[in-house]
């Protein structure tokens, strides 16, 4: 059969802006292989719908470099194609005293990042944005907003079907080699070949690495995210993007409120231990999943370091007035009455054998192929500027082949 250049490993969002950015750089005939039915079935197409600036990210980082770029590239791609998206701006809220010098940390490392338009607002301030919120000071984060990601990947495979690539469905990889210097691949949908391949695997990105014969320390662990929504007579409770100040010692960001392009505000996550890779429910259960999972030395050191945590989080999970309270913190007036079960996600991340997780973004080389290892939030913002760095190291590393 007719050897094909590329091929593309996922058919997330990370991997269908890769598909589009490398038939910019000029590749043809690409191939993406897509394991489910349908694109963005996992972490792409079951988020918050949030268009990320790059305010919380470490001054010259892959993620605030790319979600700088990102978010600018995303807003211009659905204008051009008139894709239901919003510019309605985020505030970050410090409720407490001692948030005030980490919020103010926060908007001197935006403006290392190159964000424009940031501004320090006071509590009358805050409440004339947000009437319902409440805070002592907070960050204006005016080019923030609201996307239609499922709408933003039906688009994105239509035109990379128009440039000549091909996406073939329920095509999740079975085995690869590589034989003198071309990959043999082996899918539930036939075979494939190509000079270089691209892993955009999400959830399944270590192990498809380890298929094509890497054998990164690190691994994934995922996380489930859980959401409530705010009942429609109650949604006039939040206008924009609430969100709360980090705190460095902790892995995860807390829960915040989100308006949802469709309509609807989103109040979460959580982050807990998912017991399968693709399980957005309590109740569901992979155990080759489980397995890895505790028996990585990583997730326990995570633990051991991070018990208050890891105690929280779970709690928010099992029990609604906890969740709810934590929610009170940005908006009082929030009960428990007001919250109805959302949706879920569950989040690819990478964590190294000490404990840690991999907080930037993580490409991995090897021979004839690059893998996407960690790629968690922005990565749906900041996803036609990781393609087009993908595209750019696939043009080099081809060159050396």
């Amino acid at each position: 059969m007719k050897k094909i250049r590329v091929v593309v490993i996922g058919g997330g969002i990370v991997g269908l802006a890769t598909a589009l950015q490398l038939q910019k750089k000029g590749f043809e005939n690409i191939r993406l292989l897509e394991k489910e039915k349908a694109v963005g079935q996992h972490q792409s197409g079951n988020n918050s719908g949030v268009l990320h600036a790059g305010l919380y990210y470490k001054p010259g980082s892959s993620k605030a470099r790319l979600a700088v770029r990102g978010i600018r590239l995303m807003k211009d791609f659905c204008v051009e194609n008139a894709i239901l998206h919003e510019t309605c701006g985020k505030i970050v809220v410090a409720t407490e005293p001692e948030e005030i010098p980490r919020l103010h940390a926060l908007f001197e490392r935006g403006n290392q990042n190159g964000l424009t338009g940031l501004r320090m607002l006071g509590a009358e301030a805050i409440r004339e944005r947000e009437p319902k919120a409440r805070g002592l000071e907070a960050v204006l984060v005016p080019e923030e907003g609201i996307v239609d990601y499922p709408a933003v990947m039906r688009k994105m495979e239509a035109k990379i079907a128009e440039a000549g690539g091909t996406i073939h469905l329920a095509s999740g990889v079975r085995k690869m080699t590589r034989v003198d210097r071309v990959w043999e691949i082996e899918t539930a949908s036939g075979h494939f070949s190509a000079d270089f391949i691209v892993g955009c695997a999400g959830l399944q990105a270590d192990r498809v690495s380890r298929m094509a014969g890497e054998n990164p320390e690190a691994k994934i662990v995922p996380f489930r995210g859980e959401y409530f929504k705010l009942k429609k007579d109650r949604e006039h409770l939040v206008r924009h993007l609430i969100y709360p100040v980090p705190d460095p010692r902790i892995p995860f960001l807390g829960v915040h409120f989100t308006r949802l392009a469709q309509g609807g505000v989103e109040a979460g996550p959580n982050a807990v231990l998912a017991f399968a890779r693709e399980g957005y429910k309590k109740t569901d259960v992979n155990l080759r999943d489980l397995a890895e999972s505790l028996s990585f030395p990583g997730l326990w050191r995570f633990i051991k370091k991070y018990p208050g945590t890891t105690f929280d989080e779970l709690r928010r999970s099992l029990f609604k007035g906890v969740f709810c309270r934590s929610l009170q913190r940005l908006v009082p007036e929030v009960e428990l009455s007001d919250l109805e079960p959302g949706g879920a996600g569950v989040r690819a991340q990478l964590m190294s054998r000490e404990g840690e997780l991999v907080q930037d973004f993580y490409l991995l080389d090897g021979p004839g192929s690059l893998h996407v290892l960690n790629a968690p939030s922005p990565a749906a913002t900041a996803s036609l500027a990781i393609g087009e760095e993908i595209a750019e190291r696939v043009s080099q590393n081809l060159l050396r082949i």
